[in-house]
């Protein structure tokens, strides 16, 4: 996969996965997803589907804080699209996809007088489980995203600095159907100098992403048993 780049921000993180590598901790969502492994579906079969960001995203790492109000993935080769019947249906856990790696963008930071650059890279997953709640977990490779700033202050924030991460987020059926990304606590390393949050080890994420379908915009994506 071609890497991505985009700037301003720290945002990296709505998918910080994000979207997403990095082992993530989160409570109620990951929770529940070990829990209620039954039969899942996801519709349309065959459709590709696209996730934007719905408001604004926030990451805070430390005593740094930065919100992006554009953020998403869509469709790209193979990515982003829901299995063809019957692989949308998985009568025992999630209904696993591919997607593009997400992109970042329009972001400000509790830190002023900085450039950052954001590069997310190799390959992404999206895991849908059908349950109570229905769950959509993010999976991102190790190091799959970096964010380097410059200027006043020069640092390096990797996300899943040692291995794979997952992000678990809920998933609501809806016109469009959303994922949302409720304090996930995601692994990080800090590197540079003045500053940079260098003791920080995680960041934590809210996002909502409207998920919408590309192949039928009149269609909604939607995870059911």
């Amino acid at each position: 996969m071609i890497p991505r780049r985009t700037r301003p921000l720290l945002a990296v993180t709505a998918g910080l996965a994000l979207t997403a590598g990095l082992t993530l901790t989160g409570g109620g969502p990951a929770a529940a997803r070990a829990a209620d492994a039954g039969s899942t579906t996801v519709q349309p079969a065959g459709h590709t589907f696209a996730a934007k960001l719905n408001g604004s995203a926030t990451f805070k790492a430390g005593s740094i804080t930065i919100t992006c109000t554009s953020s998403g993935s869509t469709p790209s080769g193979d990515t982003n699209r829901i299995p063809d019947a019957p692989g949308n249906n998985n009568p025992s856990g999630p209904v696993t996809t591919s997607i593009s790696s997400p992109v970042y963008g329009d972001c400000t930071g509790s830190l002023p007088g900085v450039d950052i650059s954001i590069t997310t890279s190799g390959a992404w997953t999206v895991s849908m489980q059908n349950g109570s709640p229905i769950t959509a977990t993010l999976n991102a490779p190790a190091q799959g995203m970096v964010l380097k700033s410059s200027g006043l202050a020069n640092c390096t924030v990797t996300a899943g600095p040692d291995g794979p991460a997952t992000i678990p987020t809920v998933f609501v059926n809806g016109t469009p159907s959303q994922l949302v990304v409720t304090d996930v606590a995601i692994p990080v390393k800090v590197e540079g100098g003045f500053g940079c949050p260098t003791t920080a080890t995680t960041a934590v994420l809210n996002a909502t992403y409207d998920i919408t379908d590309v192949t039928d915009p009149s269609s909604q994506i939607t995870v059911g048993g």
